[in-house]
């Protein structure tokens, strides 16, 4: 009797799986009714959505989140800056909420990957965690695209200067929000720098158009941009 109890916990030990701990994003001094809008978004991709509200820079620390969600106010910043110098939290993917493409620029040496707009709306918001997700749950695709806002400085062949904000980049290529028209087609040369990537430049063309949007491609026979790969390689690693 005592065999058959002992070789019954054993083979029951054996079988049953470790349970994996869930993706988290912080909600960082977030207020209802954006609070309970955005927990019921991140849950239905399986996401926890963790509120915090007490020494949200200390917890971004030493706690490990895999996003965070802040409002666009200055004291947002050292929360940022907290949490890209943490070892476990240097590459969590930041949304920024309310404020404007220009405001979020401000904090752009954090890495601000997207914005959520106020007022915030589910649809809207659905379909922002939709897009990011992979990042979030560190399942990516072969060609991952990493939402980031950054500036870019664009430099046309008609000597043409302007400056437009990053909304995603791949090792193939980066998509920018800005007003200026650029036709399919059109040669320009881009520059920006990203977290811990100085600035660089490379060559690209204009490949598609939507609204504000506007895709560029990067020039496969310019080496220069083979730093933006390894920076990309490098924040997946991480």
């Amino acid at each position: 009797m005592t065999q058959r109890t002992t070789h019954h916990s054993s083979s029951a030990s054996t079988i049953l799986p470790l349970k994996k701990a869930g993706a988290r994003t912080a909600l960082v001094n977030v207020a209802d009714p954006a609070q309970s809008l955005l927990v019921d978004c991140f849950r239905q991709f399986g996401i926890e959505a963790v509120p915090i509200t007490v020494n949200p820079a200390e917890r971004l620390s030493r706690e490990k989140f895999e996003a965070c969600v802040l409002p666009m106010v200055p004291e947002s910043a050292a929360v940022m800056e907290s949490a890209r110098l943490s070892p476990s939290n240097s590459r969590m993917i930041i949304y920024a909420l309310g404020g404007t493409a220009k405001e979020a620029l401000r904090y752009s040496k954090y890495g601000l990957n997207a914005m959520f707009h106020e007022p915030l709306e589910r649809p809207a918001a659905l379909k922002l965690v939709r897009a990011t997700q992979s990042l979030v749950q560190h399942e990516f695709r072969r060609y991952v695209r990493i939402p980031v806002m950054t500036e870019v400085s664009i430099s046309t062949n008609g000597g043409g200067n302007f400056t437009a904000t990053s909304a995603e980049i791949s090792s193939g290529g980066m998509s920018v929000s800005t007003a200026q028209e650029l036709g399919k087609g059109s040669s320009v040369e881009i520059s920006f720098a990203l977290l811990t990537l100085p600035r660089v430049f490379v060559r690209g063309t204009i490949t598609w158009r939507r609204g504000r949007l506007t895709g560029i491609r990067f020039d496969q026979d310019d080496d220069r941009r083979r730093k933006v790969s390894d920076w990309i390689a490098s924040y997946l690693d991480n």
